[in-house]
This record gives C-alpha cells, sequence and structure tokens, in this order.
C-alpha cells in the first residue's frame, strides 16, 4: 500500500479526530451530558474517516482552505456515526460490536442510541450552516441540500429501507434480485455518502461543470467498489480484523452482488470499478494520485 497515501489518510483522520472532539464537547448536564457522551462514543476513537478524507482531497484539487474541508467532513462523518449508531439497532441489523467495542445500543441503552443517532444527524446540518465551513451563504446552502440528499429517501435512508425489504421483512413490494436492483440498493444505501463526499470537495471549490460530473462519476464507481469489497470481507474476513460481526449478510439474506455473482465475479466487478474510478479523474492531474490510491486501498482493504 501507498505509504504517502495512509500518511495522508492517517493526517486526516487525526484532524478530524480533533475537530470532532472540539465540536462535540460535553455539556456537563444531565440528561443532555448522557446524550453527548453517547454521540462522542459513537463518533470519536476509531473509523478510517476516508468520507472525509475524500472531502479533503477533492477539496485539495481547487485549493479550498484545508480547514473548510475538514468542517465539512466532519458533518458528513456525522452523519455516517449516526447511521452505523441505527444500523446497529436491534430493529436494524442487531449488531453488538462496532470497531471493535459493544456498540451504542450495547454500551448505554437502545433509547439513547436512537438519539445520538438523531443527534449526530441533525448537528451534521448545524456544522454545514456555520461559517466556519464557508463564509459564502450559497455555498452552505449547497452543501446542506447536498447531504440532505444524499441521506435522505433517495439515498442512504432510501437505500436502507430496500435493503430491508431484500431481506424480505415486509410483506408487501418486492425485493432486489436482479443486478440492477441490488446496484441501484448499493448505490443509495452506501454509494450516496461516497458520492457526496468527492462532489463536496467541488462545491467548495465552486467547481466548473464538467470538474462536477467527473467527480460524480469518480464517486459513484468508489461508492459501488465499496460496497463490492465490503461484502467480499463479511464473506472472507474475521470478525477480530474488522471490528464487527462477519458471515451476517447471507444469513440474513440480504441482497449482495456477492451473493448473486460469486467471490470470483465480484472481485472482477470490483477491479473494473476501480478502473472507471481511475478513468474518471483524467480531467485532474494535480492531485489526483491521492485519489487514484483511494480507490485501490478500498478495493485492497483486509479491515
Amino acid at each position: 500500500m501507498d505509504t504517502l497515501f495512509l500518511s495522508r489518510l492517517n493526517s486526516a483522520a487525526t484532524d478530524l479526530e480533533r475537530l470532532l472532539d472540539e465540536l462535540l464537547k460535553p455539556s456537563g448536564g444531565h440528561g443532555e451530558g448522557r446524550l453527548i457522551e453517547a454521540m462522542r462514543y459513537a463518533s470519536l476513537g476509531g473509523g478510517k474517516r476516508l468520507r472525509p478524507f475524500l472531502v479533503i482531497e477533492t477539496a485539495a484539487l481547487f485549493s479550498v482552505d484545508r480547514s473548510r474541508a475538514l468542517m465539512a467532513g466532519a458533518a458528513l462523518e456525522c452523519v455516517h456515526c449516526y447511521s452505523l449508531v441505527h444500523d446497529d439497532l436491534p430493529a436494524m441489523d442487531n449488531d453488538t460490536l462496532r470497531r471493535g467495542r459493544p456498540t451504542v445500543h450495547t454500551a448505554f441503552d437502545e433509547a439513547t442510541a436512537i438519539l445520538a443517532g438523531d443527534g449526530l444527524l441533525t448537528f451534521a446540518f448545524d456544522i454545514l450552516s456555520r461559517t466556519g465551513t464557508h463564509p459564502d451563504p450559497a455555498i452552505r446552502i449547497e452543501l446542506i441540500s447536498g447531504l440532505a440528499r444524499a441521506a435522505g429517501v433517495d439515498g442512504m435512508a432510501g437505500g436502507q429501507m430496500l435493503d430491508l425489504a431484500a431481506e424480505g421483512r415486509f410483506i408487501e413490494g418486492t425485493p432486489a434480485s436482479t443486478e440492477a436492483e441490488i446496484a441501484r440498493l448499493q448505490s443509495m444505501k452506501t454509494g450516496a455518502l461516497l458520492r457526496y463526499a468527492c462532489l463536496a470537495g467541488g462545491m467548495l471549490g465552486q467547481a466548473a461543470p464538467d470538474q462536477r460530473k467527473a467527480l460524480g462519476r469518480y464517486g459513484s464507481a468508489l461508492g459501488q467498489a465499496f460496497q463490492i469489497a465490503d461484502d467480499l470481507l463479511d464473506v472472507e474476513g474475521s470478525a477480530a480484523l474488522l471490528g464487527k460481526s462477519t458471515d451476517k449478510d447471507a444469513a440474513a439474506g440480504k441482497a449482495t452482488l456477492v451473493g448473486l455473482l460469486g467471490v470470483s465475479k465480484a472481485r472482477e466487478r470490483l477491479n473494473a470499478l476501480v478502473r472507471q474510478a481511475e478513468a474518471a479523474l483524467e480531467p485532474f492531474e494535480r492531485g489526483a494520485p491521492m485519489l487514484i490510491a483511494a480507490a485501490h486501498f478500498i478495493a485492497e482493504r483486509r479491515n
């Protein structure tokens, strides 16, 4: 693995951790103090911070101040962490392990976990609304609108509902079963936030329309690659390395391309998506190597 890439990824994670720690200062209250504690537990001390890294690196293509990119990245990470808290709940995936430690509802309780997720989701938009994210209110509105859509009905939340339907949770509707249906589900559930991470850098940098399209293509390929890699890890990985439960997708009846195509063909698709991501970056010569390395990191990761 590229040592420069890993150094940049770790640096972004360190800076993001420091910023989130500052933004989520304990309030010292009673009930709200417990809520902040749970929000901090959910968002601090773990994770690769890949999504904020993508915001930082795409923003760097346009020489955006790093502090602004970090603010946008922190908002996005809050949404990501909220989604993990809610995904782990008994009514959803019913997991007890996340990032190598007890999930929030296990460490606290189910009601606190629900509110911690709610708190992180709404706090994300608080962060994006601040002048420290960008002095231009039009750009802040664009960032807010983009994240709301990526996280909402046509993005992550809608994709999660399709994922539950694919498990046969509901009587009405037809679960995703074809390759196209599974790809759509995954592009919403997982891909929407990753695509937004790439587009947010362009928003901060006021990128030209053709540059935004290129970032969108890169983000879409990256999102698809991430989900396939994640599904392969669920089949081939270990809980000790991943820090979460494995072998759950097939048992739950989840719709995945690995389950549909098999491991070998899914890995071929993964490699093709990495090539698509690389091709999408052709308009960007300066700064693109880190984004290309990110695509390979996603495809080759082992945890």
